[in-house]
C-alpha cells in the first residue's frame, strides 16, 4: 500500500467549511469533526465558566465572553474554541479574526490530544494571552500565560481564585474555578 503524501491530501478553505453540515474547524486545511456532540458534563463545566465569565465582564466596555463562534486565523483554519474572552469590538459579524484574550477548552475524549498540542501550538502562536485546558472528569484547569511569544504553566487549579492580568481591565480578573465543577 503506498503512503499518502502531505501534497496528495485535500487542502480545504474557510470557503469549503462554510458548505458543511455538523460542526468542524479546519486547521492548515486539513478538517476535524467536533462530534458526538459535548457530553452533559462538558456543558455544565462549560455553561458554569460561560456564566462567570459573564458576570466577571458585564460591566466592561471593552472585554465580552463568548461561548463557541468561528476564529478565522487564515483561509485555511477556522477554529471555535468553548469559551473565550475578547477584549475589542470584532470587525466582522460572521467570525473573530483577532486572537481572544482567553481562551477556554474543555477536554473530551474524542478532542483531547488536539486541545492539548495543536491547539495549544496554534493559540500560542497567535498569541492567546492565557489558554485554559479544563479537565471535566478530573475537576482540574490547567492555565497557560503567554510570556515572550512562549506559553509558560501558571498551575493547575482545581477550587482556587486564579488572578488573569488583562491589559484592557483597570484590574486583574478573578476567576473562582470551585464555581466551575
Amino acid at each position: 500500500m503506498a503512503t499518502i503524501k502531505p501534497e496528495d491530501r485535500p487542502h480545504y478553505t474557510y470557503d469549503d467549511y462554510k458548505l458543511w453540515d455538523g460542526k468542524w474547524e479546519i486547521i492548515a486545511g486539513m478538517p476535524y469533526a467536533m462530534s458526538p456532540a459535548p457530553s452533559i458534563l462538558h456543558q455544565n463545566v462549560s455553561n458554569n465558566i460561560a456564566w462567570q465569565l459573564k458576570e466577571i465582564f458585564q460591566d466592561c466596555s471593552q472585554c465580552q465572553s463568548l461561548l463557541p463562534v468561528d476564529w478565522k486565523i487564515a483561509e485555511d483554519t477556522v477554529v471555535q474554541p468553548d469559551n473565550l474572552v475578547i477584549c475589542d469590538t470584532p470587525n466582522n459579524k460572521a467570525y473573530l479574526t483577532k486572537a481572544p484574550v482567553i481562551i477556554f477548552e474543555i477536554l473530551s475524549k474524542s478532542t483531547a490530544r488536539m486541545d492539548e498540542n495543536l491547539k495549544y501550538n496554534l493559540y500560542e502562536t497567535e498569541g492567546v494571552k492565557y489558554y485554559v485546558i479544563v479537565n471535566a472528569d478530573d475537576k482540574v484547569a490547567k492555565v497557560h500565560e503567554l510570556n515572550n511569544g512562549k506559553y509558560s504553566k501558571v498551575g493547575d487549579f482545581y477550587d482556587e481564585i486564579v488572578e488573569f492580568a488583562i491589559d484592557q481591565c483597570d484590574k486583574p480578573v478573578k476567576f473562582d474555578f470551585a464555581k466551575v465543577w
